[in-house]
């Protein structure tokens, strides 16, 4: 299934710029935000994710 066919994606990575585009491109996509942001430290960097839905239309038989 192509990532453009998904209701659901959780976005993650690093903190940094990449990451932002990313988000960035799925809202361009006509995904939204879905709840809050989370952020986490593995030792070495910030980790986020931050979850995006989008509705697709419904196929009528």
């Amino acid at each position: 299934m192509p990532m453009s066919d998904l209701k659901y994606r959780l976005l993650t990575g690093p903190d940094d710029h990449a990451f932002c585009e990313r988000v960035s491109k799925a809202l361009d996509e006509g995904y939204r935000l879905h709840g809050s942001p989370a952020i986490t430290f593995n030792g070495e960097r910030a980790i986020v994710a931050q979850a995006v839905v989008r509705d697709l239309a419904v196929e009528e038989s």
